[in-house]
């Protein structure tokens, strides 16, 4: 037996053109799969079970800045959320949604808190304030005049917090010092660096408090 007759016969090469082909119309087969979309296996569930699937929106009342606000909401939705989606109390910023910057701060029964990290439903029968609460253009509270007057902000997406934490540090304590200002807003992160300014501006109405 000659060695050529020893060797097992050769597959026969697969062409490119013949992959493409194939894969073509494997592509076109799968195209003709129906996947049933999510409206329709919901359909499909037994009664009754998709209800049970996640809870449905339900009233709620919230007393903020002084005023009943009544509105529907689902479970899930942040304070953040219901302030600024719902309420369209803009004044009050969205910026990590982790509860570690502060841009959100709001008062809570009088103590600073990040409306990203409670849920709407968990502010009931609380007494909410706030950016839009504290003052107004026309008549500022004494710590928005200070950033204004110290130049305490940039960019501003921390400012709204930043003068939340002060002003509720300074109604703790009017003759806040700096470790205590520091302390207050050690949750508030400036990304453009106004520490300094905050500081002062913060320390200028407690010192017109003593």
């Amino acid at each position: 037996m000659s060695s050529d007759e020893r060797k097992p016969p050769r597959t026969p090469a697969i062409s490119r053109r013949s992959f493409i082909k194939g894969a073509g119309a494997v592509a076109a087969a799968a195209g003709l799969v129906r996947v049933p979309s999510a409206a329709a296996e919901q359909k499909s569930l037994p009664a009754g079970v998709a209800e049970s699937l996640g809870p449905a929106a339900e009233s709620v009342e919230l007393k903020i800045n002084g005023q009943t606000f009544k509105f529907t909401i689902e479970p899930r939705v942040t304070l953040l959320g219901a302030l600024r989606e719902h309420l369209g109390l803009t004044g009050t910023k969205l910026v990590c949604d982790r509860g570690a910057c502060g841009a959100c701060t709001v008062h809570l029964d009088g103590r600073p808190v990040t409306s990203c990290m409670i849920l709407a439903i968990d502010a009931r029968g609380h007494e909410v304030m706030t950016i839009e609460g504290l003052g107004t253009p026309a008549k500022m509270h004494p710590v928005q005049a200070a950033f204004v007057e110290h130049d305490a902000l940039q960019c501003g997406f921390c400012t709204p917090g930043m003068v939340m934490s002060v002003a509720a540090a300074l109604e703790r304590n009017p003759a806040a010092t700096i470790d205590d200002i520091k302390d207050a807003t050690a949750g508030n992160i400036c990304r453009c660096g106004t520490y300094t300014h905050v500081f002062e501006a913060a320390l200028s109405v407690a010192k017109r408090r003593v």
